[in-house]
């Protein structure tokens, strides 16, 4: 194809898009797609769709592990539970949201640790490390950065004074904390030292025109080599920081995909949790090796 052609072919498709999103206005298309996806020592992957919980077995199986549930974030403890929410709204006469906390155990328990109540989570949260503190962030400038101990006792980590906003996050195993400050981001170690890690990630493709400014940059999520990942739900990619901070676009994902969660397994492949300009889900492994394969 030639580039011309090429030009004509991706302004068709974006031309398409945007009429779809329009036409479908407030609805599903616009909806805010989900992070949560995670692998347990054994192999299962779990990931979100925002209608319930999925688990992909390490034969690639797939079966809803959680049912009706709108959770936007997962997250599993050291026992191999897994924690995940679930949101709602009951409408615009009443204008009132609620939620409550779940957790699945390794037996198949499922039970509510936090019952349902009005309103959005606070000091509860589903990034941890690896002794089983809570991370989130307060403030839309400054920023803080808050830890929960596993006693339940809060504490600041650390103040960011120059952040814009609090985005998405990961913490490491021994609880450092990064997380997205608009296009940039920001390191936070555990005594509370401030550093960025790499500025400008946020870019936009004409193929995705119903992102958000505030949701062009989704996940974040780190590997054993040191390794940061983000999510760049606006233009279909996969960034990849080194130590050293160069970045590198390591996946790109396939109109109408676009990638909002990921994950490194411990032999090397990279699952991402995909979404569509529709808000279906999907996951997809890229191997080590180079190979391919779709849940």
């Amino acid at each position: 194809m030639s580039v011309e052609a090429d030009r004509r072919s991706a302004w068709g498709v974006a031309a398409g898009l945007v009429a779809l999103t329009i036409l479908l206005g407030t609805g599903r298309v616009e909806a805010h797609p989900g992070v949560g996806i995670v692998m347990d020592r054994q192999g299962n992957v779990f990931y979100t769709d925002l209608a319930q919980v999925w688990r992909i077995m390490p034969d690639g199986t797939r079966s809803i592990a959680v049912k009706n549930v709108h959770t936007h974030e997962l997250c599993l403890d050291a026992d191999g539970n897994l924690f995940g929410e679930h949101l709602w709204y009951e409408g615009e006469k009443v204008d009132r949201w609620g939620h409550r906390v779940w957790r699945l155990g390794r037996d198949g328990n499922l039970v509510d640790i936090i019952p349902a109540r009005e309103g959005f989570r606070k000091n509860y949260s589903f990034v941890r490390d690896a002794a089983g503190n809570m991370y989130w962030s307060e403030g839309d400038g400054p920023v803080e950065i808050r830890r929960k101990a596993p006693g339940g006792a809060i504490t600041t980590v650390g103040k960011c004074a120059s952040c814009r906003g609090g985005g998405w996050m990961t913490a490491t195993s021994q609880g450092v904390v990064l997380f997205l400050d608009r296009g940039d981001l920001r390191r936070m170690a555990p005594d509370g030292a401030l550093s960025t890690v790499a500025e400008h990630l946020e870019s936009r493709t004409l193929t995705q025109p119903q992102v958000g400014d505030r949701h062009l940059l989704m996940g974040v999520w780190t590997d054993p080599a040191g390794n940061a990942y983000v999510a760049v739900y606006g233009d279909r990619q996969v960034k990849r920081i080194d130590p050293s901070g160069r970045i590198q676009v390591v996946a790109t994902s396939s109109i109408p995909w676009s990638p909002t969660g990921g994950l490194v397994a411990a032999n090397g492949d990279l699952w991402l949790l995909e979404y569509s300009v529709t808000n279906a889900a999907r996951v997809r492994r890229v191997g080590k090796d180079g190979s391919e394969k779709t849940f």
